[in-house]
């Protein structure tokens, strides 16, 4: 067996992507290789929270005006209530000292969690790599399915 872990987040819901850096910093934790493979909604939680000046055509310039921007401005998959259960989420959760969205990234990219973005779902959705944050990869499926080979846990999240 081996000990190395893989995740496909393909929600960009704020309590999903949660989930999966609590998993991925608690696999990292115990001494596993833990790759984070983000497609689709999930490339939100990794975009900058400032705007970044690239060239866009139209449609990429609708996408990225209709998604959030980054890790502090994901909602949630269940009473949300226009952002209203996020912000309510939050507070609580500052409260009872549990760590944010952007403090559990940074945690996993000091363990070493791999965090790559799906070239395919950035180009579909007009993402481009000066618009994620610091420290992400960028591959296609291939390269999660050869890591997801050689692990003992896949998870789609």
């Amino acid at each position: 067996m081996t000990d190395k872990k893989t995740m496909i987040v393909f929600s960009g819901d704020l309590d999903k992507v949660m989930a999966s850096f609590i998993i991925a910093n608690g696999a990292a934790a115990m001494g596993n290789e833990v790759t984070m493979f983000f497609t689709f909604w999930g490339l939100n939680a990794l975009r900058k929270a400032k705007k970044v000046k690239v060239k866009k055509d139209f449609m990429e310039k609708m996408f990225g005006w209709m998604m959030p921007r980054g890790a502090e401005k994901l909602g949630l998959s269940k009473m949300n209530f226009g952002g209203i259960g996020a912000k309510m989420m939050k507070d609580i959760m500052k409260k009872k000292n549990v760590n944010s969205l952007p403090e559990l990234i940074e945690m996993a990219q000091m363990m070493g969690v791999k965090i790559v973005a799906c070239t395919m779902s950035m180009d579909v959705m007009g993402i481009k790599e000066e618009e994620l944050i610091d420290g992400v990869e960028f591959a296609g499926v291939a390269t999660y399915l050869g890591e997801a080979d050689e692990a003992n846990v896949n998870l789609f999240i």
